[in-house]
């Protein structure tokens, strides 16, 4: 009778785990992709991790390599902690592993997937195993732009017309940020960096909030938030084109010496941008 009992609950423990594993569908998967961004930041750490662990159970294939793509972009907006992060990378590079993308010449540049990966690596300090030349590829196309953007300057006019130039603010700990009005992460991050270019312009800091929207539409909502720091008018996009952006919002500071000693690639925390500006030897 006991061993009758037993026999019965664990098929029940089987049934339910096989109920829960159908359960993990591609579109079950998008829902959730979908909302996370309204996960209250204390939970969202873990359920990135849920998504991500539910991403390795789909069969092999371009769905699953897209929907983990897709989390490689949300995780690192903001601060979701070194495991979630570690998590969702390893998981875009078992998709990829199972899924390689090829390119038609080899003069080509990697597909996203694969940049997306290199970034998280060489910006979010995660380690992955993927042995791919297209993956090699992405990470020393990263390190190229790097070194460009570590000899960039510019010369821009914020919204009063007043000229900026990056090269003429050595002595100053300067944060360089690309943003627009559009953009949801951007306007998230914002009040912070204005609260820390109030706290630290005496210090010498000096926060660069570059846009190529239209002025007037820009200067609207700037001043409806009250934003303190020189918002920058990058008509065309040639500023954002030599600092290689292909998204937004990104953030970099340069130290006194004018040497790029940080940078982001998403949206960031006011923690994490205090981290940043530590590395230009700028401290509470």
């Amino acid at each position: 009778m006991h061993w009758l009992r037993g026999t019965t609950l664990l098929v029940i423990a089987l049934l339910a785990a096989a109920c829960a594993q159908a359960a993990v569908t591609e579109s079950s998967i998008e829902k959730q992709l979908g909302k996370l961004r309204s996960v209250p930041t204390a939970q969202r750490p873990a359920a990135t991790i849920e998504i991500a662990n539910d991403i390795r159970t789909l069969p092999a294939g371009l769905p699953k390599l897209k929907l983990a793509d897709a989390l490689s972009h949300l995780v690192t907006e903001g601060d979701p902690g070194q495991e979630a992060l570690q998590t969702v990378a390893e998981t875009l590079a078992q998709a990829l592993s199972e899924n390689p993308i090829a390119t038609k010449k080899s003069d080509q540049p990697p597909p996203m997937p694969y940049v997306d990966l290199a970034r998280l690596v060489r910006y979010e300090h995660v380690t992955v195993t993927l042995k791919d030349p297209l993956f090699d590829k992405a990470s020393d196309i990263l390190a190229a732009n790097d070194a460009d953007i570590a000899k960039a300057d510019f010369t821009l006019k914020d919204l009063h017309g007043k000229k900026f130039t990056l090269s003429e603010l050595r002595g100053k700990i300067v944060l360089v940020n690309f943003w627009a009005t559009w953009c949801p992460p951007c306007r998230v991050e914002m009040p912070d960096l204005d609260a820390i270019y109030t706290h630290f312009e005496s210090q010498g800091l000096v926060v660069l909030s570059i846009t190529n929207e239209d002025p007037f539409k820009v200067s609207q909502l700037i001043g409806q938030w009250g934003y303190h720091p020189p918002v920058l008018l990058d008509a065309g996009g040639k500023v954002a084109q030599e600092f290689h952006i292909t998204g937004i919002p990104q953030s970099f500071v340069f130290d006194r010496e004018g040497k790029l000693v940080a940078r982001s690639i998403d949206m960031c925390t006011q923690h994490q941008f205090l981290t940043m500006l530590a590395q230009a030897g700028l401290h509470p």
